[in-house]
């Protein structure tokens, strides 16, 4: 089998409701329960972030949480090495985050930083196998808007 280097988390296909369709994305919070708003939307491959509440301005919305967090389960073990995060950016409505926490599955853990932009974050990082990862310890910025979202998280490397 050819190993080919793609954004792994990609999944249009998944489902809030469906744990068996990989990779899987769930989060412990979703704004109002609302579909514009789910954890999947996180993983579609839509990564328009200058709006907000209709196509294509979808993102994973954390009902003012400070203790929201999303996961991917990629549903095997992958080889990872690159991050890129789509912060929704439709300012002043949005606030954003200016520190987050990576968790993966081996164990491991690491802090990133972001700053309020409409580009994506992008971070390399220590190649490792793992067969999920998770963002939390989000850390709003000091802003008046208590809206930060996520528009999209890409997770690149090749399956093993």
């Amino acid at each position: 089998m050819r190993k080919t280097y793609r954004n792994l988390a990609l999944n249009v296909n998944d489902q809030s409701c469906s744990t068996t369709c990989y990779p899987h994305v769930s989060a412990n919070v979703e704004t109002r329960g609302e579909a514009v708003f789910a954890a999947v939307n996180g993983v579609d491959g839509v990564t328009a972030n200058e709006g907000h509440w209709k196509w294509p301005f979808q993102s994973w919305g954390i009902n003012r949480r400070e203790d929201a967090a999303i996961k991917i389960d990629f549903g095997r073990e992958v080889e990872i090495d690159r991050i890129i995060l789509y912060t929704r950016a439709d300012f002043p409505h949005d606030s954003w985050w200016e520190q987050a926490t990576i968790r993966y599955s081996d164990g491991s853990t690491e802090k990133i930083s972001m700053k309020k932009s409409i580009l994506p974050h992008e971070f390399m990082i220590e190649k490792r196998k793992v067969s999920w990862i998770e963002l939390c310890d989000l850390i709003k910025a000091e802003d008046p808007s208590p809206f930060p979202a996520l528009t999209q998280i890409e997770v690149y490397g090749n399956d093993l």
